[in-house]
């Protein structure tokens, strides 16, 4: 009814082919009726050795799909506004077809502690929950609303597979026979091949999927679920209604049932409503087996018998995902994903298939990686420039100060720092960085590739965003405006949100917060500008005899220190902000709102994480001017590079906030769900955990209680688990050129990060309700985004931050190709007395006369003294040169990689053309055999039929032709139906089409 449902938009009665979406279940085929055992609760609820009753409701034949928990509160005016709504929603959720049950159970719960004298006391709470059930008529309504792809009949989707010749073998098998003695030759290699082919089949049995305990799931055809079209489906199947579905159905009729409020209120409805107000605890599927809480992992000693039963009941999902996939010693296989997205849906799945790909792919950057670093470091000792400063007489030069505060320095007290600097930039730099281009490309692709066979797998190649129902809080905002749009995909009436009322103002209030969290993120940056300098100011003015690169490293380190603590506080204001400005934006559906919330969060997250990495790299020591001339800002100087550039300080930078970013975020995902599940354990009053009078058996049959007490997954918790991933992905790409050791660091993330994701959702949180998705949606165009700016990153980085080009230069200029004299070659000289500040560092009583600074400009002896000199504009020139060389060539190889890698292989996509004929073909046969039934049984109903003539298929039709001239005719008549139609029967599948 329209007072109790939040109204789904009403359908204009035709769909767009002509044809009306109001459907009614046609007589069955054959008159057998439906196991109410089978049809009631999906398999792996009680196909096991013991019965589990606590997944039942107390008739043991109607399985538990969806639980709603709540307790009494103390404060008798505030339970009794909870309890009307909780019994409004509850009838509401009655009259959808739901069956609910209440069970409730006694706790002693310790709520307070007196201070005064004391004394803890204790009250008795009365925790209840509300069990739902959805039988098969809810389920089949639904899943029809739902447009959900179901499985085909077995008996139907028998198809012959024939195997793809291999013409290069075909004809070198030719050649066997006719050319004499290459026979033996063949046979030779035969055996050859096949000794290889037995040792590797050995060691990749260890790291693919275990079919021990997850075989290979067999493909079976799916179609859009209709109740016209029922005799497709074995809807008495025990599982053709999974779990997952079961649950997704619940969840969303729960959605969207009203309750009612002291005044009206248009946001009013759904579950999610109920418990932010504390009406219900949580609402919850259950988990296939429960998981040991937390303390049983601490103090397995205390609780041993607790545990007993719950994660290592065997033969169910949960147990084999715990002990084979969510192991950490298990790091080395592959992941079942079939059964991940069986089990957790298809969105959770998706994140997986993803994460485990992209770990997949670093190993290969990994390797080159480490390769290019071990060169690096053998070739340091052959490195002319660092011997010039750490061992000759050439590197002790007299250094200009590098702030206003500090002090001449030596340039042999850079030793250690310009050796760090040549393991970054060496001549294996400009090999990593193309590498990592072609790399980033070729992951895109062939993740696409990848992606496709999934979403042929999972049934997600017809799924289309536009046929998901609008979001419930969309409807709500919406709910006074008439629906006077036609939704040309879904053909459903639906309202407009207003444009310049409605969606214009939250759209630009939406832009300016975004663009002033965005200048937040660049005045933190200034205020880690400014702690770096006054560190490295109070390091050298102290009067210790620290050395000028010690200085700088402890400098910069501690100045990432800073950012990485300023990124996590600024983290928490933008995505509270991000979530409430998308909702202000009105989106129609869930995918819609989310590809927007994430935009906004990673537009922030980018500022925030990068915006001083990109300092470090383009602007840091650029525009500093000269001794004696310095360009200030705020009658300022502005930072400089040591003499080797700013390269080591974008390393350390880049190490310090992607490794301690990984590193805390491992420690919270490991230790943060078991101090949550402690403190709820703790409110829920769970003392049988700490007591000696546990009564195990009771305790074993609640599993709805053992899943209460598990931390809540959101609908949008995999957020942070893919901007987690796509923010280590930018700084593997993006920066490569800086860090080479970034892909390895990665790599020991990700393979750690695969195990604890899944171990925390299998024991720490409950059971997430099924959502469809196509892709992993705006992520992808984020990643491919990345892709394309770390080739402009990294070509600059190599042009501008670090000197291979001015070396290049060098060498070509001197003839012989070495680099003696290079040292000397990039730094200039300038005279104290040209300056006032310098001359009074330096002292009357100093007998120093003149410093050196990293620069390319004319001497003091010079007639025009400290300007640019030409060798400045020659590297200027080849540094531009080499940007405009470098993006060109890596652009031309991303596009070769782009053209030699489709999409889709050429076998999957025959294979899904040659699906969707044969799945039109069943149905269209289908179709025909029910009409001849249906004229059959209507021209015999006057006598007694024999047997054979109740055959649906043995029936003849006199008027064949007529009514194949009749469907001709039919303007909505598809290319596969009309071919169909007039080729008759199909010679390769020997399905007969619609013929008569």
């Amino acid at each position: 009814s329209s007072a109790s449902t939040l109204q789904l938009p009403e359908s204009g009665g035709q769909l767009p082919n002509g044809k009306s979406n109001h459907s009614t279940p046609l007589l069955p085929m054959t008159e057998i009726g439906y196991d109410e055992r089978e049809c009631s609760c999906p398999r792996e609820f009680y196909q096991r050795a013991e019965l589990n009753t606590s997944l039942f409701f107390e008739d043991c034949t109607r399985s538990i799909d969806f639980v709603l928990a709540y307790k009494i509160n103390a404060h008798e005016p505030t339970e009794a506004e909870n309890a009307e709504k909780r019994r409004v929603f509850q009838e509401n959720l009655i009259l959808q077809g739901l069956e609910v049950e209440l069970s409730q159970k006694e706790q002693i719960y310790f709520v307070k502690v007196s201070h005064r004298h004391s004394l803890a006391s204790a009250e008795i709470l009365i925790d209840l929950c509300l069990q739902i059930h959805a039988p098969l008529e809810v389920l089949r309504r639904y899943a029809e609303i739902l447009k959900l792809r179901m499985p085909m009949k077995e008996s139907l989707c028998n198809l012959r597979v024939h195997a793809r010749s291999n013409r290069l073998h075909n004809a070198a098998h030719y050649l066997s026979k006719k050319i004499p003695g290459l026979a033996v030759v063949n046979r030779s290699t035969k055996s050859v091949y096949s000794s290889l082919k037995t040792v590797c089949q050995f060691f990749l049995s260890n790291i693919y999927v275990d079919e021990r305990f997850f075989p290979k799931r067999a493909h079976r055809f799916t179609a859009i679920y209709s109740r016209d079209k029922e005799y497709l489906f074995d809807i008495r199947q025990d599982c053709f209604f999974t779990t997952a579905v079961r649950s997704r159905i619940v969840e969303f009729i729960l959605d969207r049932q009203r309750f009612p409020a002291k005044r009206h209120n248009e946001m009013a409805f759904g579950i999610e409503r109920l418990v932010a107000e504390g009406v219900y605890c949580a609402a919850y599927p259950l988990h296939d087996v429960s998981a040991p809480s937390a303390t049983a992992m601490i103090m397995p000693s205390i609780i041993h018998y607790i545990s007993q039963g719950e994660i290592s009941e065997a033969g169910t999902m949960r147990e084999l995902l715990y002990n084979n996939w969510a192991s950490v010693r298990k790091w080395y296989r592959y992941q079942p994903l079939d059964d991940i997205k069986e089990y957790f849906g298809v969105k959770i799945g998706l994140y997986f298939a993803w994460l485990g790909y992209y770990t997949y792919m670093l190993l290969l950057a990994s390797i080159v990686g480490l390769i290019c670093f071990i060169y690096s470091w053998i070739s340091l000792k052959n490195y002319v420039p660092v011997k010039d400063i750490c061992e000759s007489s050439f590197g002790n030069f007299t250094m200009c100060p590098l702030c206003e505060w500090c002090e001449f320095w030596n340039l042999k007290e850079t030793c250690n720092y310009a050796k760090i600097t040549y393991l970054i930039d060496n001549p294996s730099t400009i090999f990593f960085a193309v590498f990592m281009s072609f790399w980033a490309t070729l992951f895109l692709e062939l993740w696409k590739r990848y992606s496709a066979e999934i979403t042929h797998r999972w049934d997600l190649t017809g799924f289309d965003v536009h046929e998901e129902h609008p979001r419930p809080q969309y409807l709500a905002r919406l709910e006074h405006i008439e629906p006077t749009r036609t939704d040309y995909v879904t053909n459903m009436k639906e309202p407009t949100v207003p444009f310049w009322r409605m969606k214009f103002p939250a759209t630009v209030f939406s832009f300016s917060v975004v663009l002033l969290l965005i200048a937040l993120a660049f005045v933190a940056l200034v205020a880690v500008v400014v702690h770096r300098m006054s560190m490295l100011a109070a390091l050298k003015v102290d009067g210790s005899n620290m050395t000028t690169s010690k200085a700088i490293v402890i400098a910069s380190a501690s100045a990432a220190f800073v950012n990485l603590c300023l990124l996590y506080v600024l983290n928490y204001l933008y995505n509270h902000l991000a979530e409430y400005l998308t909702e202000l934006e009105m989106w129609r559906t869930q995918t819609q709102f989310d590809d927007s919330l994430t935009l906004k969060i990673y537009l922030l997250q980018f500022v925030n994480y990068y915006a001083s990495i990109f300092y470090i790299a383009f602007f840091k020591g650029k525009f500093v001017g000269h001794p004696g001339e310095y360009i200030t800002v705020f009658k300022r100087r502005q930072e400089e590079c040591s003499s080797g550039g700013c390269l080591t300080e974008l390393c350390i930078q880049l190490a310090i906030i992607m490794i301690g970013k990984q590193a805390f975020n491992t420690i919270l995902e490991v230790y943060l769900p078991m101090f949550w599940r402690k403190v709820l354990a703790i409110q829920v009053g769970l003392s049988r955990l700490f007591s000696n009078t546990v009564k195990p058996d009771k305790t074993k049959d609640e599993r709805w209680m053992r899943d209460f007490r598990l931390l809540d997954w959101g609908t949008r918790s995999l957020f942070p688990e893919y901007l987690e991933m796509v923010l280590q992905y930018g700084f593997v790409t993006i920066f490569v050129a800086a860090f080479p050791l970034a892909p390895f660091f990665a790599l020991l993330n990700n393979i750690l990060e695969m195990r604890l994701d899944a171990k925390k959702l299998l024991t720490h949180h409950k059971r997430p309700v099924s959502q469809r998705v196509r892709d992993i949606g705006v992520w992808y165009r984020i990643l491919d985004c990345i892709g394309k700016l770390s080739v402009i990153t990294n070509g600059f980085i190599i042009a501008f931050t670090s000197d291979m080009i001015p070396r290049l230069v060098y060498r070509s200029l001197k003839g012989d190709g070495t680099l003696n004299g290079y040292l000397r070659f990039t730094l200039s000289e300038f005279r104290i007395v040209d300056s006032s500040a310098l001359r009074s560092l330096a002292g009357d009583s100093s007998n120093i006369t003149s410093c050196m600074y990293t620069d390319y400009r004319e001497p003091p002896t010079s007639p025009d003294k400290y300007t640019l000199s030409s060798m400045f504009y020659i590297i200027l020139a080849c540094r531009l040169g080499f940007v405009v060389v470098f993006e060109n060539f890596v652009a031309l190889v991303m596009i070769l990689v782009r053209w030699c890698i489709p999409d889709m292989s050429v076998e999957l996509r025959d294979q899904i053309r040659r699906e969707v004929y044969i799945t039109n073909e069943i149905i269209i046969d289908q179709e025909a055999q029910r009409a001849r039934f249906e004229r059959a049984k209507r021209s015999y109903s006057m006598r007694e039929p024999s047997e054979n003539e109740l055959d649906a298929a043995s029936v003849d039709e006199p008027n064949a032709k007529f009514l194949k001239i009749e469907k001709l005719m039919n303007p909505n008549l598809s290319e596969i139906e009309m071919d169909s139609i007039i080729h008759g029967e199909n010679k390769t599948t020997g399905i007969s089409g619609a013929d008569c």
